[in-house]
């Protein structure tokens, strides 16, 4: 999808013109993929638009960089104001949100230790990921060639910029062959998580979605649709799945901030139930949530200034 600008971009500290926030070619991180980032939407409430779950993503994005020994020159509550500030510069009621961090120019080679590390956000129109009838029609599934990495290779539980090689390399793939995205497995055949999304699977009565060591992200948008999935009354655990528990599904979906709560409707070309009973629910209560229709949850939408 392409990106709409917009009229300003945060960067180390100020806003500045978004035709104006450019680097140096000789930027380490654009060599190296030595970066840290997060994808976050700001919604549109009865009070403005307003950034869910922003101060876990800003939290994340620290913990990211310091799996990666990277010092943030800006403190979670910084960023998080910076956020907003930026949010509130684009006059938008809605918008996605990327906040990066990344060595800068000035030293090159892989010890990233001498490198500064700067700092950017930027905001823009983006609508449904996997499109907008991905939750009734659903999404067609491929499990990839490419194996999700693995902890003592490049950490999953860090959203890293070279992460995402991995990522698009099975992104790209799946939509060669036909298909809207991509299955990632880890090396001992388990299932880690989709190219960009976390997986939830219903079987038996159950929720289950992929847990950090099978080499799923941590997703925030997971967190979230595992305590409204229990507040719904249904059964909803971390554990692992194999690939053939795909296959024989009840019902699947897929959750990310980019792709929301997306159906899915055949995995290896076999149909999967669409869209589940679970998974609708959910998607209703989900959508609710993130525009602070549910008081139970509004500490989760954090108002832009």
């Amino acid at each position: 999808m392409p990106i709409t600008p917009t009229p300003k971009i945060w960067m180390n500290g100020r806003l500045v013109d978004w035709a104006d926030a450019t680097i140096h070619v000789g930027t380490h991180t654009l060599h190296y993929g030595t970066g840290v980032f997060e994808g976050i939407r700001a919604y549109e409430t009865a009070d403005g638009p307003a950034v869910f779950r922003l101060t876990d993503h800003i939290v994340r994005l620290h913990n990211s960089a310091r799996i990666l020994g990277m010092d943030i020159p800006y403190t979670v509550d910084e960023l998080v104001a910076a956020t907003k500030e930026t949010v509130a510069s684009t006059g938008l009621p809605a918008c996605y949100v990327r906040p990066i961090a990344f060595y800068g120019y000035g030293e090159m080679g892989l010890n990233t230790m001498p490198c500064s590390v700067e700092v950017a956000i930027m905001c823009w129109p983006w609508g449904a990921y996997l499109g907008d009838d991905a939750l009734t029609k659903g999404v067609r599934l491929k499990i990839s060639s490419w194996t999700r990495h693995d902890h003592n290779t490049m950490p999953p539980a860090a959203k890293t910029t070279g992460n995402y090689v991995n990522s698009s390399l099975a992104k790209v793939e799946a939509l060669r062959a036909g298909y809207d995205e991509a299955v990632m497995l880890a090396g001992n055949g388990l299932v880690a998580e989709c190219s960009g999304e976390n997986v939830f699977v219903a079987r038996h009565d159950r929720l289950i979605t992929p847990p950090l060591s099978a080499g799923a992200l941590e997703g925030i948008t997971q967190h979230t649709v595992l305590t409204l999935a229990r507040d719904l009354g249904f059964e909803a655990v971390c554990d692992n799945l194999a690939r053939s528990d795909l296959y024989i599904a009840d019902e699947m979906f897929l959750v990310g901030t980019a792709a929301e709560v997306s159906s899915v409707s055949s995995v290896d070309d076999r149909s999967i139930p669409c869209p589940g009973p679970k998974t609708l629910a959910i998607a209703e209560l989900y959508g609710r949530v993130v525009r602070g229709q549910i008081d139970r949850y509004r500490a989760w939408c954090e108002p832009a200034i």
